[in-house]
């Protein structure tokens, strides 16, 4: 019985896990919805939101602190100039997750995680 054992693991190492949830913020923030296990999406929604809080504030000490989570400088860029400014009025809450089903090879609960306000296809 693990006791004051808190967070998901995901059946990996520390490293890995790190990895595995800035890989899963950068997507998420560069396409504003990805496909995953529900699993991934309940670990990684909490940092989101915080990459997104961030991004509102605009000044060069949170763009420094995103760039240790988001590895992909362009996605910081659109994180700075279109994303943060969509949710300059909006207090939190910036992610949802919509359930999908069961994948076929193993029945894990496959979700979407995407951006409650969504901006248009050609950005």
């Amino acid at each position: 019985m693990p006791h004051q054992i808190s967070g998901r693991h995901l059946g990996r190492n520390s490293a890995q896990r790190k990895a595995l949830f800035k890989s899963l913020v950068t997507q998420v923030l560069q396409y504003e919805r990805i496909e995953t296990t529900e699993a991934k999406a309940k670990a990684v929604r909490g940092d989101v939101d915080k990459i997104i809080t961030l991004a509102k504030r605009g000044d060069v000490h949170s763009r420094r602190l995103v760039l240790k989570t988001v590895q992909d400088k362009k996605v910081v860029e659109k994180l700075f100039d279109k994303i943060g400014p969509r949710f300059k009025e909006r207090n939190g809450g910036y992610t949802r997750i919509i359930k999908l089903g069961q994948r076929h090879g193993d029945a894990a609960e496959m979700v979407l995680l995407e951006l409650t306000e969504r901006g248009t296809e050609e950005e």
